[in-house]
């Protein structure tokens, strides 16, 4: 079973939908067997990080998410919760990754809203057919550089477009948003 966690942030029907378009079952959850027993699992988010983490630990999520083994996706907020803190709410995080969520600075557009392309390091879930394309992005905080960034994006600054360790794949962008060009990137993640 994929699991896709159920923590009061947005965007979970989305993802949903774009699973069942690639044929796969999958299933909303907050139960922690259920998610500890899935195959994948799926760490989407639209909303703030201190009431996502709030909701995180009420459902004693926030101790089993770091401590998962199959492969495990972030999504949008899910990448950043996936960080050591954010600015946002001044929130400590997960800890997954080894870097820190900032708001971007106030001399551009906020939030980061559209299309835009990234710049791959090195990267398990995009491969070279991918990375000439544009993704979509929504977003006002973002993850700094770090051993764990395998793409970069460009709007005021660089920063993280995805990060990867060990089973952990996170992206900023939206695949579920990106077109077919998203729906691949989330199928190299379903066959991982």
């Amino acid at each position: 079973m994929i699991a896709i966690i159920n923590y009061s942030a947005g965007n979970v029907k989305s993802v949903l939908n774009a699973l069942e378009a690639l044929g796969y079952e999958a299933k909303v959850t907050d139960d922690v067997s259920e998610i500890k027993a899935a195959t994948k699992v799926i760490f989407p988010g639209v909303g703030e990080a201190k009431s996502a983490m709030k909701s995180l630990k009420e459902k004693g999520l926030d101790s089993v998410i770091p401590n998962l083994k199959q492969p495990f996706l972030g999504i949008c907020l899910g990448l950043q919760l996936l960080c050591k803190y954010s600015e946002e709410g001044s929130t400590t995080c997960l800890g997954v990754y080894e870097c820190n969520v900032k708001r971007f600075p106030t001399n551009g557009i906020i939030p980061h809203m559209g299309w835009n392309n990234i710049e791959i390091i090195k990267s398990q879930i995009i491969d070279q057919e991918i990375k000439s394309q544009d993704f979509y992005f929504v977003h006002s905080y973002y993850a700094s550089i770090c051993a764990s960034t395998s793409a970069t994006c460009e709007y005021i600054l660089p920063f993280s477009a995805v990060l990867e360790k060990d089973n952990f794949y996170a992206t900023q962008f939206h695949p579920e948003k990106s077109g077919d060009i998203g729906f691949k990137v989330l199928q190299n993640f379903l066959e991982l």
